[in-house]
C-alpha cells in the first residue's frame, strides 16, 4: 500500500490515506508520487497539496500522521510540538529545554515546572 498525507493552507497533516500500490507505477512500473496525488485529489475532490509518507520512513523523515507539520524547505513531516518549552534540534526532533535524567527512573516531562518529574 501507498500512504498519501494532504495538507491545509498551513502544511500541517488534515489525514493520511493508503491506496494502492498499482494506482502509483507508470506504464514501465516506476513508482511516481504524481500519480498517487492526482489519483487522491480525484477520488477526494480535493485541491489541497498531497504529499507521499512511507511507514518505513524511508521518504519525508517521519510517517506522517494527522497534525503533523510538513516542512517544504527540508521536505520532511515533523511531529506536533509535545510541550510549548521544547525546540527543534539540528536533527528537527524535538528536545526539552532540561536533559532527561539517565538514572533508570521513569520521568515525565511537567510544562508548568519546567522540569522532569518521578512518575
Amino acid at each position: 500500500m501507498a500512504y498519501f498525507a494532504e495538507l491545509n493552507n498551513e502544511n500541517i497533516v488534515i489525514r493520511v490515506i493508503k491506496i494502492n500500490n498499482e494506482v502509483i507505477l507508470d506504464d514501465n512500473g516506476v513508482e511516481q508520487e504524481q500519480l498517487g496525488i492526482d489519483f487522491c485529489k480525484q477520488l477526494l475532490n480535493s485541491e489541497n497539496v498531497w504529499k507521499k509518507t512511507s511507514f518505513n520512513n524511508s521518504i519525508r523523515k517521519n510517517f506522517a500522521s494527522e497534525n503533523f507539520i510538513y516542512d517544504s524547505v527540508k521536505d520532511i513531516f515533523i511531529p506536533p510540538k509535545p510541550f510549548d518549552s521544547w525546540i527543534l534540534d539540528e536533527n528537527d526532533e524535538w528536545q526539552p529545554p532540561v536533559n532527561h535524567p539517565n538514572d533508570g527512573s521513569n520521568y515525565r516531562w511537567n510544562e508548568d515546572t519546567q522540569n522532569w518529574e518521578i512518575v
